[in-house]
Protein backbone atom coordinates (compact mmCIF):
# COMPACT_ATOMS: atom_id res chain seq x y z
CA UNK A 1 0.00 0.00 0.00
CA UNK A 2 1.32 3.37 -1.03
CA UNK A 3 1.56 6.15 1.57
CA UNK A 4 -1.15 8.84 1.33
CA UNK A 5 0.04 12.38 1.58
CA UNK A 6 -2.41 15.06 2.56
CA UNK A 7 -1.51 18.54 1.60
CA UNK A 8 -2.38 21.09 4.29
CA UNK A 9 -2.86 24.68 3.26
CA UNK A 10 -0.61 26.75 5.57
CA UNK A 11 -2.69 29.94 5.30
CA UNK A 12 -5.81 28.15 6.53
CA UNK A 13 -3.89 26.67 9.43
CA UNK A 14 -2.39 30.04 10.34
CA UNK A 15 -5.75 31.81 10.11
CA UNK A 16 -7.44 29.17 12.20
CA UNK A 17 -4.68 29.31 14.80
CA UNK A 18 -4.92 33.09 14.96
CA UNK A 19 -8.72 32.95 15.30
CA UNK A 20 -8.49 30.43 18.13
CA UNK A 21 -5.86 32.53 19.90
CA UNK A 22 -7.95 35.69 19.71
CA UNK A 23 -11.06 33.80 20.88
CA UNK A 24 -9.14 32.35 23.83
CA UNK A 25 -7.88 35.81 24.81
CA UNK A 26 -11.38 37.31 24.58
CA UNK A 27 -12.85 34.45 26.58
CA UNK A 28 -10.21 34.82 29.30
CA UNK A 29 -10.84 38.58 29.44
CA UNK A 30 -14.59 38.01 29.74
CA UNK A 31 -14.10 35.52 32.58
CA UNK A 32 -11.69 37.93 34.32
CA UNK A 33 -14.18 40.82 34.08
CA UNK A 34 -17.07 38.63 35.23
CA UNK A 35 -15.19 37.44 38.31
CA UNK A 36 -14.05 41.00 39.04
CA UNK A 37 -17.64 42.23 38.93
CA UNK A 38 -18.82 39.31 41.09
CA UNK A 39 -16.09 39.91 43.69
CA UNK A 40 -16.85 43.65 43.75
CA UNK A 41 -20.57 43.08 44.29
CA UNK A 42 -19.90 40.55 47.08
CA UNK A 43 -17.29 42.68 48.81
CA UNK A 44 -19.31 45.89 48.67
CA UNK A 45 -22.69 44.32 49.32
CA UNK A 46 -24.14 45.02 45.89
CA UNK A 47 -23.75 48.80 46.10
CA UNK A 48 -21.02 49.01 43.50
CA UNK A 49 -18.59 50.70 45.90
CA UNK A 50 -20.36 54.04 45.82
CA UNK A 51 -20.42 54.56 49.59
CA UNK A 52 -24.09 53.68 49.98
CA UNK A 53 -23.62 51.66 53.15
CA UNK A 54 -26.23 51.72 55.85
CA UNK A 55 -25.12 53.26 59.10
CA UNK A 56 -25.04 50.66 61.89
CA UNK A 57 -25.87 53.06 64.72
CA UNK A 58 -26.08 56.75 65.53
CA UNK A 59 -24.82 58.51 68.61
CA UNK A 60 -27.12 61.22 69.91
CA UNK A 61 -25.02 64.03 71.39
CA UNK A 62 -28.05 66.06 72.41
CA UNK A 63 -27.10 68.93 70.14
CA UNK A 64 -29.07 69.55 67.01
CA UNK A 65 -27.24 70.14 63.80
CA UNK A 66 -26.60 73.82 63.33
CA UNK A 67 -28.19 75.20 60.18
CA UNK A 68 -25.65 75.87 57.48
CA UNK A 69 -24.88 79.51 57.15
CA UNK A 70 -25.82 80.86 53.79
CA UNK A 71 -23.05 82.46 51.87
CA UNK A 72 -23.75 86.11 51.24
CA UNK A 73 -25.05 86.60 47.74
CA UNK A 74 -22.69 88.51 45.54
CA UNK A 75 -23.89 91.91 44.54
CA UNK A 76 -24.88 91.52 40.94
CA UNK A 77 -23.82 94.43 38.80
CA UNK A 78 -26.67 95.45 36.51
CA UNK A 79 -25.98 94.38 32.94
CA UNK A 80 -26.52 97.94 31.71
CA UNK A 81 -23.50 99.04 33.76
CA UNK A 82 -21.38 96.18 32.42
CA UNK A 83 -22.45 97.06 28.88
CA UNK A 84 -21.59 100.73 29.40
CA UNK A 85 -18.09 99.75 30.57
CA UNK A 86 -17.65 97.03 27.94
CA UNK A 87 -14.83 97.12 25.40
CA UNK A 88 -16.01 96.68 21.79
CA UNK A 89 -12.41 95.86 20.76
CA UNK A 90 -12.50 92.86 23.11
CA UNK A 91 -15.89 91.98 21.62
CA UNK A 92 -14.36 92.00 18.15
CA UNK A 93 -11.96 89.25 19.26
CA UNK A 94 -14.87 87.28 20.74
CA UNK A 95 -16.78 87.72 17.46
CA UNK A 96 -14.42 85.19 15.87
CA UNK A 97 -16.37 82.43 17.63
CA UNK A 98 -19.58 83.65 15.99
CA UNK A 99 -18.43 84.37 12.45
CA UNK A 100 -18.36 80.71 11.48
CA UNK A 101 -22.18 80.84 11.34
CA UNK A 102 -23.14 84.54 11.35
CA UNK A 103 -22.24 87.54 9.21
CA UNK A 104 -22.31 91.28 9.74
CA UNK A 105 -22.85 92.34 6.13
CA UNK A 106 -26.61 91.79 5.89
CA UNK A 107 -26.38 88.31 4.37
CA UNK A 108 -27.27 85.14 6.20
CA UNK A 109 -24.93 82.24 6.80
CA UNK A 110 -25.80 79.13 8.75
CA UNK A 111 -27.35 81.58 11.21
CA UNK A 112 -29.07 84.90 10.51
CA UNK A 113 -26.99 88.04 9.97
CA UNK A 114 -26.30 89.94 13.16
CA UNK A 115 -25.86 93.49 11.97
CA UNK A 116 -28.59 95.48 13.70
CA UNK A 117 -29.39 92.61 16.08
CA UNK A 118 -29.29 94.83 19.18
CA UNK A 119 -32.80 96.30 19.36
CA UNK A 120 -34.14 94.14 16.50
CA UNK A 121 -37.25 92.01 16.90
CA UNK A 122 -36.57 88.34 17.50
CA UNK A 123 -37.02 86.00 14.52
CA UNK A 124 -37.43 88.96 12.17
CA UNK A 125 -34.79 88.41 9.48
CA UNK A 126 -36.79 87.86 6.31
CA UNK A 127 -36.14 84.58 4.57
CA UNK A 128 -34.32 82.93 7.47
CA UNK A 129 -35.81 79.68 8.80
CA UNK A 130 -35.86 80.13 12.58
CA UNK A 131 -36.53 77.35 15.07
CA UNK A 132 -40.01 77.16 16.52
CA UNK A 133 -38.59 78.27 19.89
CA UNK A 134 -37.47 81.61 18.44
CA UNK A 135 -40.55 81.99 16.23
CA UNK A 136 -42.63 81.75 19.42
CA UNK A 137 -40.68 84.77 20.74
CA UNK A 138 -41.40 86.89 17.65
CA UNK A 139 -42.52 90.37 18.59
CA UNK A 140 -40.11 90.52 21.52
CA UNK A 141 -36.93 92.58 21.05
CA UNK A 142 -33.29 91.55 21.33
CA UNK A 143 -32.36 93.87 24.17
CA UNK A 144 -28.80 93.65 25.49
CA UNK A 145 -30.14 91.75 28.50
CA UNK A 146 -32.00 89.25 26.26
CA UNK A 147 -28.93 88.80 24.09
CA UNK A 148 -26.80 88.20 27.18
CA UNK A 149 -29.19 85.54 28.49
CA UNK A 150 -29.30 83.86 25.06
CA UNK A 151 -25.51 83.92 24.65
CA UNK A 152 -25.01 82.51 28.15
CA UNK A 153 -27.08 79.39 27.41
CA UNK A 154 -28.82 79.31 24.00
CA UNK A 155 -30.59 75.99 24.61
CA UNK A 156 -31.73 77.09 28.06
CA UNK A 157 -33.04 80.45 26.82
CA UNK A 158 -34.80 79.02 23.75
CA UNK A 159 -35.24 75.24 24.14
CA UNK A 160 -35.22 73.66 20.71
CA UNK A 161 -33.08 76.37 19.12
CA UNK A 162 -31.06 75.35 16.08
CA UNK A 163 -28.02 77.20 17.43
CA UNK A 164 -25.43 74.61 18.42
CA UNK A 165 -23.22 77.02 20.43
CA UNK A 166 -22.73 75.88 24.04
CA UNK A 167 -22.76 79.34 25.52
CA UNK A 168 -20.48 82.08 26.81
CA UNK A 169 -20.13 81.88 30.58
CA UNK A 170 -18.38 85.19 31.29
CA UNK A 171 -20.84 88.05 31.68
CA UNK A 172 -18.05 90.53 30.87
CA UNK A 173 -17.31 88.71 27.60
CA UNK A 174 -21.00 88.77 26.71
CA UNK A 175 -21.14 92.50 27.41
CA UNK A 176 -18.08 93.11 25.23
CA UNK A 177 -19.51 91.05 22.37
CA UNK A 178 -22.88 92.84 22.55
CA UNK A 179 -21.08 96.23 22.63
CA UNK A 180 -19.25 95.18 19.46
CA UNK A 181 -22.48 94.02 17.76
CA UNK A 182 -24.15 97.30 18.72
CA UNK A 183 -21.63 99.14 16.53
CA UNK A 184 -23.21 97.43 13.48
CA UNK A 185 -26.58 99.06 12.91
CA UNK A 186 -29.31 97.63 10.70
Amino acid sequence: MAPVFVRVDRTMLDTMTLTKSVAAFCGALLVFLLFGWLAESIYHGGHGGKGEHAQAYAVDTGAEAAPAEEAPAEEAVPFAELLAAADPAAGEKLWRQCQACHKLDGTDGTGPHLNGVVGREKASVAGFSYSSALVAMAGDVWTPENLSAFLENPRGYAPGTKMSYNGMRSVQDRASLIAYLATFGG
